[in-house]
C-alpha cells in the first residue's frame, strides 16, 4: 500500500508524518517540484520511526513518476494563502498546477483515489475530477472536516467544555459562504440553541467562516496546516481502512439538495473506494437558501475556469 502526497510544503509534509505514525500504509511518497525539499523532509521523517515506533517508508521525489502503484493520491501542492487573499485569488494559478499533476498521476497511478486539499478547494475537485476522468466517487476534498473542527473548537471555547463533547456540521463551499449548522450541534447532546443566546452563536458562525483568514493574519507568510494536516489524515484512514466514516467532504453532487454538476461539501460516507454514498439531510428554508448561494459561489469560480 502506498500514499503519495504531491506539494511538500507545510501541509504535505504534516500530513506524511501524521500518516506514517499511523502506519496507514506501507510506504509515503512525498513529491515536490523544488529540488532537495521532499528529499530532506522525506529522510528527516524516516528518522523519527525508529523514535516514534513506525515502519512506514518515507520517501522524497521531485518525479510525479514516484506515485506510480498508489492506493491514494493527496494533492496539498499550490500557492498558499497570504493575508488580504481570499482562497479563489489562488485559482488561476493553483488550477494549473492541480491539471497537470492529475493528469499524469491518474496516468501511472489509475487505481487511486484522489483526496484534493488545494484552495480554492471545491473548484480544484472539478479541475482534478475532469483532469483525471475517473468516477467522481474517486475524487473527494477536505474542506468540511477542517470547518466544522474549527466550529467545533470556537463552541468548546466559548463553553469552557472537552471538544470531545462537541458535535457540530458546516456545509457548502470550503469559503466565505460555508454554512455552518447550528441546528445539528450539540454538546454532549443538548443542543448548542439550548446553551448559547443566538447573538453567540451568530459570532462563533462567523468566526468559523474567516478561521483560515484568522490564521493567515496571524502568520503573515503561510497559511494553516496542523488543522488541515489532521483533517485529511481522517479522510485517508477512512478510505484505506474502510472505516465507513460519516464526514462532512466536498463530493460531487448528483441532484441531492436539489444541485448537480459541481462539488460541495456534504456529509457523506468515506470508505472503501471513495464515496460511498452521499446524505441528504431535511433543511430548514433558511439553511437550505444558504446552501444554494454557497454552490452559486462554486458555480462562480468554476465559470472562471470555463469548467
Amino acid at each position: 500500500m502506498k500514499i503519495s502526497i504531491i506539494g511538500a510544503g507545510n501541509v504535505g509534509a504534516t500530513t506524511a508524518q501524521r500518516i506514517a505514525e499511523r502506519e496507514l500504509a506501507e510506504e509515503v511518497a512525498l513529491i515536490d517540484v523544488v529540488e532537495g525539499i521532499p528529499q530532506g523532509k522525506g529522510l528527516d521523517l524516516a528518522q523519527t520511526g525508529p523514535v516514534e515506533g513506525f515502519d512506514t517508508r518515507v520517501t522524497g521525489a521531485n518525479d510525479l513518476g514516484a506515485a506510480a502503484r498508489s492506493a491514494l493520491v493527496i494533492v496539498t501542492a499550490g500557492i498558499a494563502r497570504k493575508p488580504g487573499m481570499s482562497r479563489d485569488d489562488l485559482q488561476a494559478t493553483n488550477a494549473s498546477i492541480v491539471r497537470s499533476i492529475c493528469a499524469e498521476t491518474a496516468r501511472i497511478a489509475p487505481d487511486a483515489i484522489f483526496l484534493i486539499v488545494t484552495n480554492p478547494l471545491d473548484a480544484m475537485c472539478a479541475v482534478a475530477l475532469k483532469a483525471t476522468g475517473l468516477d467522481p466517487r474517486r475524487v473527494v476534498g477536505m474542506a468540511g472536516i477542517l470547518d466544522t473542527a474549527r466550529f467545533r473548537t470556537f463552541i468548546a471555547m466559548e463553553l469552557k467544555v472537552s471538544v470531545s463533547d462537541v458535535t457540530a456540521l458546516v456545509l457548502g463551499g470550503h469559503g466565505d459562504v460555508m454554512v455552518p449548522l447550528p441546528r445539528c450541534s450539540s454538546v454532549g447532546g443538548i443542543p448548542l440553541t439550548e446553551l448559547l443566546p443566538q447573538e453567540k452563536i451568530d459570532r462563533i458562525v462567523q468566526r468559523t467562516r474567516d478561521g483560515g483568514a484568522e490564521i493567515v493574519g496571524h502568520l503573515k507568510t503561510g497559511s494553516a496546516y496542523y488543522a488541515p494536516s489532521a483533517a485529511v489524515t481522517e479522510m485517508a484512514e477512512a478510505i484505506l481502512r474502510n472505516r465507513r466514516r460519516v464526514l462532512p467532504c466536498s463530493a460531487y453532487l448528483t441532484g441531492q439538495y436539489g444541485l448537480q454538476g459541481l462539488f460541495l461539501g456534504v456529509p457523506v460516507k468515506l470508505g472503501a473506494g471513495g464515496v460511498q454514498d452521499i446524505y441528504e439531510i431535511g433543511l430548514q428554508p433558511d439553511e437550505r437558501a444558504a446552501l444554494h448561494r454557497s454552490a452559486d459561489a462554486v458555480r462562480a469560480s468554476l465559470a472562471r475556469l470555463a469548467l
